[in-house]
């Protein structure tokens, strides 16, 4: 079995931080929306924000988390939503399923094995559904936060679409994200050392700059990004 990597102390802390980054977190919910289908599956739901803004679009939806305490909070935190099913999941692994979409965003660059991750999420999919995807960009961001946080690699659109065509899935879009996030993640985690954790940089950051940021990409697509975003489709 495949193991959690990473502080998962530190983790639940920079997701606690992130968790208030609310206009970055509704555009990248707002991108996977068109992709999920009538009952999907996100991948490595963490403290559960995401899923609570996806829920509400879909008649059933499936969170699920590789973490025990995690998971322990994340029922907790989902206990009053009848429609939203909780359960735990480690990739990669051999279950298969019918759901229409699996969705799962800053997971796979903690896996080793990413090609049998995206194999297990191309299982779990029925025919025709969907991956999506998002994860950091460019290994020369890779610093002190991506280590503790347990990442193992950052990507390009070029290494991405390798990992998911050698997991048999047939890619429908890719894009970077976020281009003004990677030079700030780059300054704040590399060059200063600085945790994304809860702070004025982040509030100021999602409040002011990421809504110019989203208006613009929504546009043009950028060259570069914090984030590659992914959409691929299990063979039919």
């Amino acid at each position: 079995m495949a193991e959690i990597t990473g502080d998962q102390r530190v983790q639940s802390e920079v997701l606690e931080g992130l968790a208030t980054a609310v206009n970055h977190r509704r555009w990248f919910v707002e991108l996977a929306i068109p992709y999920l289908g009538d009952n999907p599956i996100e991948i490595g739901s963490g403290l559960g924000d995401y899923v609570l803004e996806w829920a509400p679009h879909f008649d059933r939806f499936t969170a699920t988390e590789a973490d025990p305490d995690r998971l322990v909070a994340l029922k907790e935190r989902l206990a009053d939503h009848p429609k939203i099913e909780v359960r735990q999941m480690l990739l990669p692994h051999t279950e298969r399923g019918d759901y229409s979409a699996a969705v799962s965003y800053n997971v796979l660059e903690h896996i080793e094995d990413h090609v049998g991750a995206l194999a297990s999420m191309r299982d779990l999919v029925r025919p025709g559904g969907a991956v999506v995807l998002i994860v950091p960009a460019f290994q020369f961001a890779m610093g002190p936060a991506d280590i503790a946080t347990g990442h193992v690699r950052r990507y390009t659109k070029k290494t991405l679409g390798a990992a998911l065509v050698e997991a048999g899935l047939t890619i429908e879009k890719m894009h970077y994200a976020n281009a003004l996030g990677l030079i700030g993640y780059f300054m704040a985690t590399k060059v200063f050392r600085l945790m994304p954790k809860e702070g004025p940089m982040v509030k100021v950051y999602d409040s002011t700059v990421l809504p110019l940021t989203r208006w613009a990409e929504e546009r043009v697509l950028p060259p570069f990004g914090q984030s590659v975003f992914a959409v691929a489709r299990v063979p039919g």
